[in-house]
C-alpha cells in the first residue's frame, strides 16, 4: 500500500509478510529494512516500525501472559513495518517450516546512525536521559536532535502521553525513536499516529541507543549469531530482566507447541 507525500511515492505498509505465531513479519534484509524506514521518513503522515522479540511474542499471545495488553495488540497491528528481532524465533519457525528474516532492532539503529543519517535529518528521542543527547551528538554531529524525557507509568499518565504526541508533532523529526521500553514505545507510537498530527517514522527501539553510546555493553557478535544474546543481557542486569528470561521468556516454547497442534501459522 503506498500513500503520496509531497511528489513522492512512500510505502506505507508492507503487503508481503511471512505469519508465524500470529505476527506478520517482513521478509526485509537489513539492507532493505533501512531503505523502508528512509522512505517512511519523507511522509507526511507518521508511520512506525516494531520489532518483535520473544517477550513481544509472549506479551500479544492469548492466554498465554498476565500482562496481555489491548493496547499493545492494537499498536502491533497498525504498524506500518514489522521486524522479527529474535533468533530463538526463527529458530522455532525453521522446525515448522518457514523462514523468518532476522532483523534486530539494536543492529537496524545502530546502521541507521552509522550509515544513513546525516546534515539534514532530524531525530527526535522519547526516553533516555540528560547525558544521552550529548554522546549522541559526540559520536554522529550530522543530524539535528531533539529529546523528550517522559515521567514514569506514562500508559497511567494521559497528560503525558499527550505531551509525547505534541512533542513528535511539534518537532516535525523525520526519525523518532522510542526508548521508554516495551508496550510503552509501542502504544505511544499507535497513538502518534491516531493523532493524524504527526510525521515521520519511528522506531521502537529498546536499549539501543544505550549500546550505541557504550552506556550498556552488547554481547559479543558470535553470542549473537548463536541466539544466547539474551543470556548476556540477563547476566549483565539479573535483578531486573530475570522474570523476563527466566518466567515469561520460555513460554515461547508453549504458544509453538500450541500453534504446532492447531496448525496454526
Amino acid at each position: 500500500m503506498t500513500e503520496q507525500s509531497s511528489g513522492a511515492t512512500v510505502q506505507l505498509r508492507h503487503d508481503k509478510t511471512v505469519a508465524f505465531l500470529g505476527i506478520d513479519i517482513a521478509p526485509l534484509s537489513l539492507p532493505q529494512a533501512l531503505d523502508a524506514v528512509g522512505n517512511m521518513a519523507k511522509n507526511e503522515k507518521f508511520s512506525y516500525v516494531v520489532t518483535p522479540n520473544v517477550d513481544h511474542f509472549v506479551n500479544l499471545y492469548p492466554n498465554i501472559s498476565e500482562t496481555r495488553s489491548a493496547a499493545f495488540q492494537a499498536a502491533y497491528e497498525a504498524a506500518s513495518l514489522t521486524l522479527c528481532d529474535s533468533r530463538i524465533v526463527r529458530a522455532l519457525a525453521r522446525f515448522a517450516g518457514i523462514d523468518l528474516t532476522v532483523v534486530p532492532g539494536s543492529d537496524l539503529t545502530a546502521s541507521l546512525f552509522q550509515d544513513r543519517l546525516g546534515q539534514g535529518d532530524r531525530v527526535a528521542i522519547i526516553g533516555g536521559d540528560n547525558r544521552l543527547l550529548n554522546d549522541l551528538s559526540r559520536l554522529f554531529p550530522a543530524p539535528k536532535y531533539s529529546q523528550h524525557i517522559p515521567p514514569m507509568g506514562i500508559l497511567n499518565n494521559p497528560r503525558a502521553m499527550a505531551d509525547i504526541v505534541d512533542f513528535v508533532e511539534n518537532t516535525k523529526a523525520h526519525y523518532v525513536l522510542f526508548a521508554i521500553g516495551a508496550p510503552q514505545s509501542e502504544i505511544t507510537a499507535h497513538q502518534c499516529r491516531q493523532s493524524g498530527r504527526c510525521s515521520g517514522v519511528g522506531l521502537c527501539i529498546g536499549a539501543s541507543l544505550e549500546f550505541i553510546t557504550s552506556v550498556k555493553k552488547r554481547a559479543p557478535v558470535w553470542m549473537q549469531k548463536a541466539g544466547l544474546e539474551w543470556s548476556f543481557r540477563l547476566f549483565s542486569e539479573p535483578s531486573r530482566l530475570w522474570r523476563r528470561y527466566l518466567v515469561e521468556g520460555p513460554r515461547i516454547f508453549k504458544i509453538f507447541l500450541e500453534h504446532n497442534k492447531s496448525g496454526k501459522r
